[in-house]
């Protein structure tokens, strides 16, 4: 993209050349992405199998997504620097053995705490799945593509979500539990041979240079230049912001909400699960888009999208009926697919922000944000609804706390990221006229 925000950048010296083999090795790491994500978000559609299996009410129920999301949330940093020190295909496929161990283990499980330490072995996989996707971008495709193939990547990953939603439940309806996720272990697999015989970590020509000598002081040194940087830190508290809303909703609540709150039957309310996964698909294309083209619009997508999905839970909960109307039940829906979407720009923020050398660093920070929200609201709606006798609408209000939190950070942030990124430009257009001879 354009370095002043007015429309699509020319490559960059050094950029990797793209082209029909760039998106193969980069469809091998997407294909590993996407299992992840399914093995991520199959809870969401087995929440009340899962509660009737291991015998356990909203609160221990909650505690599967969220010792998921910990692990995943607290792994990010250190990931981040794995992969900028040992490139993506090691870190990759030490993700897709844990995640498929995983995955397996909770098809298995005998007891509750058999369960969560599955469920936390998956998300210590998961957690190597989106950086290392995001980084093996970086390596194969021109600087200008970034924030498209970031959205295209994330789109698979809904798409994962999809698999869950519309074939898993029905599988877990039709087969039983065991059948189910033991079958969809395979999945990982699948993945873990393709990237074993075709993923490779950049084309030839385009190695990076070596790492520096790691240690203490060098993992110090590389979250705290990323941390400085404000691009970093705002692309984190996008992330925080827009990504939780949905995500919650997907992984663990949105069912048990649809059924036992809004009176749906399982199979309407899967259908509104779908739509907003679909809903994700196409707003990230046309996100992905606006952002590839239009620098500047980064902010008021994100904080638009905020606003949107604050209104559409807040109608949805004042409703004055005991039940919305299926009209606005869809709304919101459609609208919690634009989460997604507008999580990804938080990378947008970060990825100029930071050398090629930092980037799997600083994509950890922000990534780490999104979790630590949707983390945070899964629990904090697990408690609401036993403290206040399965009340959806006083739990749901704590999704408004910390959208507030995140938008005073965003608004704090983004003059000063601004500032730093037009310094950067006028920088690199004087080393660009001024070259030594």
């Amino acid at each position: 993209m354009s370095r002043d925000g007015r429309g699509p950048a020319v490559s960059l010296p050094g950029d990797p050349p793209g082209g029909r083999r760039a998106a193969l090795v980069w469809g091998v790491g997407v294909a590993v992405y996407f299992v992840a994500v399914i093995f991520r978000t199959s809870l969401g559609v087995a929440g009340l199998d899962a509660a009737d299996r291991f015998d356990v009410n909203a609160s221990a129920l909650s505690t599967f997504s969220i010792l998921q999301l910990l692990v995943y949330a607290g792994m990010q940093i250190p990931v981040g620097l794995m992969v900028d020190r040992l490139g993506t295909k090691k870190v990759l496929t030490i993700g897709v053995l844990l995640f498929t161990l995983g995955q397996l283990g909770f098809a298995l499980a005998p007891s509750y705490g058999t369960a969560l330490a599955a469920r936390a072995l998956l998300g210590c996989g998961d957690a190597m799945t989106f950086i290392s996707v995001l980084r093996l971008g970086s390596r194969w495709f021109p600087a200008r593509r970034g924030p498209l193939v970031a959205q295209v990547a994330a789109l698979f990953g809904m798409a994962g979500n999809l698999v869950s939603t519309i074939f898993l439940s029905r599988a877990l309806h039709g087969m039983g539990w065991t059948p189910t996720f033991v079958g969809s272990s395979l999945a990982g697999v699948v993945v873990l041979v393709l990237l074993l015989l075709f993923l490779r970590d950049h084309p030839e020509g385009y190695e990076p240079a070596p790492a520096p000598h790691a240690g203490a002081a060098f993992v110090r040194r590389q979250i705290a230049e990323s941390w400085r940087e404000p691009g970093t830190r705002l692309g984190m508290w996008v992330h925080f912001t827009t990504q939780f809303p949905a995500m919650v909703f997907l992984l663990l609540w949105g069912l048990p909400f649809l059924v036992e709150d809004q009176g749906l039957d399982r199979g309407t309310a899967g259908e509104l699960l779908t739509l907003v996964v679909l809903s994700n698909m196409a707003v990230g294309l046309a996100y992905g888009q606006i952002i590839a083209r239009h620098h500047a619009a980064r902010a008021p997508l994100a904080l638009g999208t905020v606003a949107a999905t604050a209104l559409l839970w807040g109608a949805t909960l004042a409703y004055p009926a005991d039940r919305a109307p299926m009209w606005l039940l869809v709304t919101l829906c459609t609208v919690l697919g634009a989460c997604g979407p507008a999580s990804m720009i938080g990378f947008d923020f970060a990825r100029p922000a930071n050398p090629p050398e930092r980037q799997g660093t600083a994509s950890g920070i922000v990534n780490m944000g999104g979790f630590v929200a949707s983390m945070t609201t899964l629990f904090a709606v697990g408690v609401l609804l036993d403290a206040t006798g399965d009340d959806y609408r006083v739990a749901f209000s704590s999704v408004f706390v910390l959208q507030a939190l995140g938008v005073v950070q965003i608004l704090r942030l983004k003059a000063r990221s601004a500032r730093r990124e037009r310094e950067r430009l006028v920088a690199s257009r004087v080393e660009a006229v001024h070259v030594p001879v």
